[in-house]
């Protein structure tokens, strides 16, 4: 059977252009600590993840979603003790993950530019609007897309669309990302190649296993390697 070219390469945005995880982690740690003198905090990573599974439904994925998580752990946790003065902290520090400045990973804007005008790059990233459009426009990486789709969540069906929509389809057709869960197995699922470059931060609930079987799954250590992998493939 023959294998058909690559001509479009979606990319993820969180954790695969740019850091996002850390300041998520950095938040959960201050968070602990306001927490502290009101709660047993022994628990507290746990209590606020189910919270946080429960409310994806809701607020969806992005910071928004996170910092209403926080307050609604913050009651539990204290059972409505909590003081007004520890909330309106919560809130700060949402409002200033909003603000942080975009930094970039490593061999990201130089991988573009190789690969800009060979192939149609789309990125692909779910989350807040408002707030991937603000990373992307921070991020000076904007010009060397195609295409942006900012999605409420990744499955078989979203990458179906997206590669019909900006490509010759999902067989011709390339996804690279940290997440498994979102943007490996879905993309390979809908008949395109997954290309996983692993993060150590990469959130708990995008962890699923590698399909390390599929023909179309590779896995690199960072972004400067895919041209090579892409010369390989076709």
């Amino acid at each position: 059977m023959m294998t058909l070219s690559v001509t479009t390469i979606g990319f993820d945005a969180d954790d695969t252009l740019w850091e996002n995880e850390q300041f998520f982690r950095s938040s959960e740690k201050h968070f602990a600590n306001l927490l502290a003198p009101y709660a047993d905090i022994a628990d507290l990573p746990q209590r606020l993840l189910e919270v946080e599974k429960r409310n994806l439904e809701s607020y969806g994925f992005g910071i928004k979603g996170f910092t209403l998580s926080l307050v609604e752990t913050a009651v539990e946790v204290t059972e409505g003790k909590v003081p007004a003065t520890i909330i309106a902290e919560i809130l700060d520090a949402g409002r200033e993950m909003l603000r942080h400045p975009v930094q970039t990973l490593p061999h990201v804007a130089e991988t573009l530019e190789q690969l800009t005008g060979r192939y149609k790059l789309v990125l692909v990233t779910k989350g807040d609007l408002f707030d991937q459009e603000r990373k992307l426009a921070q991020s000076g990486l904007g010009d060397f897309f195609d295409a942006i789709e900012i999605v409420s969540n990744k499955d078989t069906g979203t990458y179906e669309r997206v590669f019909s929509r900006h490509g010759n389809g999902a067989e011709r057709g390339l996804m690279i990302g940290n997440s498994l869960k979102s943007d490996i197995v879905p993309a390979i699922e809908a008949g395109a190649w997954g290309i996983f470059v692993p993060h150590e931060l990469t959130w708990v609930l995008e962890h699923v296993e590698a399909p390390i079987e599929n023909p179309r799954f590779r896995q690199i250590e960072h972004l400067g390697q895919l041209t090579t992998l892409l010369e390989e493939i076709g």
